[in-house]
């Protein structure tokens, strides 16, 4: 007879999910009429295999009305797996293998280990049995199993199996923590009961009992190990097994408790004083969601999919109901909560693991071990354990201004702050209140955290974590755990904050001199770091909302800078860098720096060259507080030149700027670079440029072209054309030039060329001669945004050089290439088109900001050219999944585009360049 007993509540009734009696009486009326193994083995497979498919659609149909019963969803789906594996086992043994008399050695027990047996199956878990026998495995035995086993193959379930005495399982226990931790969780499902009994004696007995401190140790080790492999908590893709914070950090704390206190459930932690009544909700709150996560993940692919992938993002978040709230995407809403959860999963791994450490079970940690002299600590304080503790709750609470001197005191010490002191900080946050807030003291401490130690990253990211930063500043609240759904930014809002003041902080202790050494250089020479460390603190702190979080920011930090104790003057300037803290950066990679108009502009916003200075760091820690491969050398180069440019305006004059002066001084440069050609040659080369090529590049680019209009005028042959590619090491990129006779379309045609052989254009210029030559500098970059490999650059020349001659159609070629990945097509990115006639004295500026994908250049510059458009120069910005297109055109008549018709007309076209496009890239 077979019964199964669930363990706890499930999703829906257990004769829905599994039937055992009817599949039993249902086997043994089939059984009645075939006599031959193999075929009762198939039928029984066809029945199972129908139960199975039918339970399973149950349980995912009452989960789709409940998506957040994580827990009995994982028991309904346990319940069906122990259903198919006992009634495997039953008619393996009953009827295949029937023993009349059964030896001493002829006994067989089946065990779930593992996920399995703690009863926590995902839809897609895998099935891992134990088949336990009392001295080496006898025949019977061996054809049972095999029997077993096939029948739970061909019912595609990922059995993992071993077949083991019990002298197997304690000898190889002792030698391997893995099989270990999976016998820790052996639950018995069928065949001898005393056997499995014996087993579960004997673990606890002769191999769990005295290597508790080496178990803990071991599980550590593994824990520390896969979160360097799977990264932050922060990422914004994370994994919900492995990842930090994730499933595996919960099931690590219960490993732990099982094997040192032997419970079965993490509730009998709070009788034993590990856990308080609150944390253990926490701890049940947090282990729902993410298993609630990870089934609806493993629902949505038909597979065990643990890692949640933007597409999956999306999916998940509509399974679980979440919708769309003012400003932010539904997708949003969700990862909040996941990356909030996954917080409390780190506390809550933090307040066990201090507890075992004082029952003296958890090994002391490794420096402290060696370094056992004691940091004096202020009067107030205590150590244990090596980290900083309370002496006295109640009068430390007494003074609410302990709740921030508490990290002070651990900035100043250079010691962790002990888990029970961040249990009584999180337990009296409403200590926290105005009054506390408009204090001097509090504004000091607090001010003197980011300022004063050298290391304010520690205290905000531990503030952060316990609640207390949102606590003294309210507003920074909505932005904890934030998560922007974009392919351009790494981390969660919060702490992308966070990481652009380790960026500062790290500036400033002269780490990065080699790499920034405009920003190094601007530090040294001495700005206001109150200002500086403030504003970066509050340059996000609007994100998520319906408006421009630039302008609501900027009202936010009005508010705010006066209450940590800024002056009128640095709250002034304070709300003036949040307002335009996007300022420079847009202006750098999304204008043509070498039109004097640009710098003229950004000149007359920044005012002064201090105000500059402030920008230009605040703009440098943003861009690498985004991520860890944002920074390039390209951006390094743009806002350099910029910030020179700027700078030069602002102290010598704006009449500095004009083209005139410029173009002198870029004509001289070029002549005795080039000593030694002849007069009239030179004559020739200064005289065939327009004004905007001797001010638009460098020396270097002049030279280039020099020598490749003089091959082209010698070579006689007026189809010739000059391809030059070369590294850029100063500006991460490879320089393609160009040069050729002038004919329309051709801006166009070499943007397609390059889109073929899969480079991304991030600049680029167009300038032609008066004598009817056309000289194009493009500067581009592999998929991984590096120049090319040297060793690439003569066959790439070879292939751009066979579309430009028209023996390969790019538009043809481009449309199997140009498609967007599966799980990049979740983002929406809405179009905007602007014209600009006052950014450049004598181009109109077109930026469109749309969806990148590979041949969108081409298709806005093909649409272009048809419509009779002369571009000059085209700036590329690229933020993830979005880009910036910006080019300077004028119309055939060598005209600005001011009238709005024609306006119109170009966007309409444009529009359907891209949308068409598009639905190409996803078709």
């Amino acid at each position: 007879m077979l019964t199964l007993t669930p363990k706890g509540e499930l999703i829906c009734p257990a004769d829905e999910i599994f039937d055992s009696t009817a599949i039993l009486v249902q086997l043994s009326e089939a059984f009645e009429n075939i006599q031959d193994n193999a075929a009762r083995r198939n039928e029984t497979v066809r029945i199972l295999r129908d139960a199975q498919k039918a339970g399973r659609k149950t349980i995912a149909d009452a989960f789709a009305k409940r998506p957040f019963d994580a827990r009995p969803l994982t028991r309904s789906y346990t319940y069906l797996t122990d259903g198919l594996v006992c009634t495997a086992m039953q008619v393996a043994s009953t009827y295949l293998h029937p023993l009349a008399t059964p030896t001493q050695g002829e006994k067989i027990a089946v065990l779930a280990v593992g996920g399995y047996g703690r009863g926590e199956m995902a839809p897609a878990s895998d099935v891992d049995l134990l088949f336990l026998t009392p001295y080496k495995i006898t025949a019977w035995a061996e054809s049972v199993i095999e029997s077993m086993l096939y029948m739970l193959w061909d019912l595609r379930l990922k059995v993992g199996h071993s077949s083991r005495t019990i002298k197997d399982c304690l000898r190889l226990g002792t030698e391997d923590f893995t099989i270990r931790t999976a016998m820790l969780e052996q639950r018995y499902l069928a065949g001898d009961a005393v056997l499995a009994e014996e087993l579960d004696d004997r673990l606890k007995t002769e191999l769990f009992k005295g290597s508790e401190r080496q178990f803990i140790e071991a599980k550590l080790q593994e824990r520390d190990e896969r979160h360097h492999k799977q990264g932050e908590r922060y990422m914004v893709e994370p994994n919900v097994k492995e990842g930090k914070g994730g499933l595996r950090d919960l099931q690590s704390l219960y490993w732990i408790a099982k094997y040192i206190y032997g419970v079965q459930d993490v509730a009998e932690l709070v009788p034993l004083g590990l856990f308080e009544p609150e944390e253990f909700n926490t701890f049940v709150e947090a282990e729902e969601f993410l298993w609630a996560v990870r089934s609806h993940l493993h629902l949505v692919t038909g597979r065990a999919t643990e890692q949640l992938t933007f597409d999956l993002q999306v999916e998940v978040a509509d399974r679980m109901g979440y919708e769309d709230r003012a400003g932010r995407r539904a997708v949003e809403v969700f990862m909040q909560r996941y990356f909030r959860e996954a917080t409390r999963v780190g506390e809550l791994t933090r307040i066990f693991l201090t507890k075992l450490e004082a029952s003296h079970v958890k090994g002391a940690a490794l420096l402290e071990r060696i370094f056992r002299r004691r940091p004096r600590v202020k009067a107030g304080y205590k150590v244990v354990h090596g980290r900083l503790d309370v002496a006295d709750a109640k009068k430390f609470l007494s003074d609410k201004l302990n709740l921030l001197r508490l990290f002070e005191e651990g900035l100043r010490t250079g010691m962790l702050i002990h888990p029970d002191a961040m249990r009584l900080v999180t337990a009296n946050l409403n200590l926290i209140d105005d009054d506390m807030r408009q204090n001097k003291e509090a504004q000091r401490i607090f001010l003197d955290l980011m300022l004063k130690h050298g290391n304010p990253e520690r205290a905000l990211r531990r503030m952060n974590e316990l609640g207390v930063l949102s606590a003294f500043l309210p507003e920074f609240e909505h932005i904890v755990a934030m998560m922007q759904f974009n392919m351009y930014h790494s981390y969660t809002v919060d702490e992308h904050t966070i990481q652009t003041i380790v960026n500062l902080a790290q500036i400033e202790r002269g780490e990065l001199v080699e790499s920034l050494p405009l920003a190094s250089s601007i530090l040294k020479r001495g700005v206001n770091r109150k200002v500086l460390y403030v504003a970066l603190l509050l340059h996000d702190i609007a994100k998520g909302r319906p408006e421009d979080h630039s302008i609501l920011g900027a009202q936010i930090a009005r508010k705010v800078a006066p209450r940590l104790g800024l002056n009128k003057s640095d709250s002034e300037t304070v709300e003036w860098l949040v307002r335009y803290h996007l300022l420079m950066s847009d202006m750098a990679q999304k204008r043509d720096i070498s039109d004097p108009r640009t710098v003229r502009d950004f000149a007359k916003a920044v005012k002064t060259v201090k105000r500059l200075d402030l920008l230009t760091v605040l703009t440098v820690c943003d861009i690498r507080g985004v991520g860890p491969n944002t920074w390039n050398n390209w951006k390094a180069t743009l806002l350099r030149a910029l910030h020179a440019e700027t700078k030069r305006a602002l102290e010598t004059g704006m009449e500095d700027l004009n083209r005139a002066n410029r173009g002198v001084e870029a004509k001289k440069a070029l002549r005795s670079a080039l000593d030694d050609w002849s007069k009239a040659d030179l004559k020739a080369e200064t005289g065939r440029h327009y004004a905007p090529y001797w001010q638009g590049l460098n020396l270097s680019t002049h030279i280039e072209f020099a020598k490749m209009l003089r091959a082209l005028e010698h070579s006689g042959d007026p189809g010739a054309m000059e391809i030059h590619l070369h590294p850029d090491d100063d500006r991460d990129a490879t320089r393609a030039c160009f040069a050729m006779a002038d004919h329309p379309g051709i801006f166009a045609r070499i943007a397609g060329a390059l889109a073929l052989v899969g480079a991304n254009v991030v600049d680029a210029r167009s300038y032609t001669t008066k004598d009817g030559y056309v000289t194009d500098a493009f500067w581009i970059q592999d998929a991984e945004g590096h120049p090319f490999e040297a060793s690439r650059l003569p066959r790439l020349t070879q292939m751009i050089q066979k579309t430009l001659k028209g023996e390969v159609v790019a538009r043809d070629a481009l449309k199997s290439r140009d498609k967007i990945k599966k799980r990049e097509r979740a983002f929406n990115v809405p179009t905007h088109i602007i014209f600009d006639n006052d950014g450049s004295e004598i181009y109109t500026i077109i930026e469109v900001d749309t969806r990148d994908r590979p041949g969108l250049l081409y298709d806005l510059t093909r649409t272009l050219a048809a419509a009779n458009v002369y571009i000059a120069n085209a700036v590329i910005a690229t933020y993830g999944e979005q880009v910036v297109d910006t080019f300077y055109v004028k119309d055939m008549f060598g005209l600005k585009y001011h009238s709005e018709s024609k306006q119109r007309g170009l966007e309409t076209k444009l529009r359907k360049a891209i949308t068409e496009g598009a639905e190409r890239a996803i078709s």
